[in-house]
């Protein structure tokens, strides 16, 4: 069987660095794509980070990638949180698809997250979904400076799951032989996760409170990384425009219906 060729963004943490491990201990070629520390250096929240990650994977991929695990996100409340979590994001997927049609088994797979079923901003998820990069950018101005910084990154994330489920059954993707899919983590224990809250007794205790996980809190990283590896394996022949919770059961403690 011909090694497989990975492109892994946000790999040099967290989540993406987990990921882009796993998948190499299978024994594939993985191209790792961040900020530092990376075998691509792109700042996707700018349209020059985003043209220079595409033209660098192809080189180094040479015109031709198997899968597709899109990671890098920040959650901060700043318009840089939806210029990646969303903007970046797509721009990714779309800059990258021509690689995957190349390949015969090709899968893609983004990361969105569990707090996407939280508070959101309606204005800033439709700008996003417009396409609108500048008003998504000014919309997060207007809900920072009114002391609704938190919803930035939810509705970031609520975005990208609206625009996956649309974009996953269209001729470029379904009708091209390319699933795509998310992964919805709830909390795991990041270095990035530890050092903005969890660290903290009070913040912990009250973001364990907001988002029950009755298998664990916080969860771990190895969890989320076998199951993104999973949906851009070969195996994954079938699923598409799913968004798949890995929060250890709080999408279902929260949506539980009587």
């Amino acid at each position: 069987m011909d090694t497989r060729t990975y492109v892994v963004t946000g790999a040099a943490s967290g989540i993406g660095a987990a990921t882009a491990d796993h998948l190499a201990e299978g024994g594939a070629e993985v191209i790792r794509c961040d900020v530092r520390d990376a075998d691509v250096i792109a700042d996707l929240t700018t349209a020059e980070g985003r043209e220079r990650l595409v033209s660098e994977v192809a080189a180094l991929s040479k015109g031709r990638i198997d899968g597709l695990v899109a990671v890098a996100g920040l959650a901060v409340p700043s318009e840089l949180t939806v210029r990646l979590n969303f903007f970046g994001t797509i721009a990714t997927l779309e800059g990258l698809r021509p690689l995957l049609a190349a390949a015969e088994q090709p899968r893609a797979v983004a990361v969105s997250s569990l707090s996407a079923i939280v508070a959101t901003d309606e204005s800033l998820v439709a700008a996003c979904l417009s396409m609108d990069e500048e008003a998504a950018a000014g919309a997060v101005r207007q809900a920072v400076e009114s002391g609704r910084g938190r919803i930035v990154y939810p509705s970031s994330k609520l975005a990208l799951n609206q625009w996956l489920r649309r974009a996953a059954v269209t001729s470029d993707w379904a009708g091209s032989g390319i699933p795509l899919n998310a992964v919805a983590p709830g909390v795991v224990d990041t270095q990035t996760a530890r050092t903005t809250f969890l660290d903290d007794p009070a913040t912990r205790d009250f973001v364990a409170s907001a988002m029950p996980q009755p298998l664990g809190f916080p969860g771990p990283v190895a969890a989320i990384a076998s199951l993104l590896a999973w949906t851009v394996s070969a195996a994954n022949s079938f699923m598409t425009g799913q968004i798949l919770y890995a929060d250890g059961g709080a999408e279902a403690t929260l949506r539980q219906t009587p």
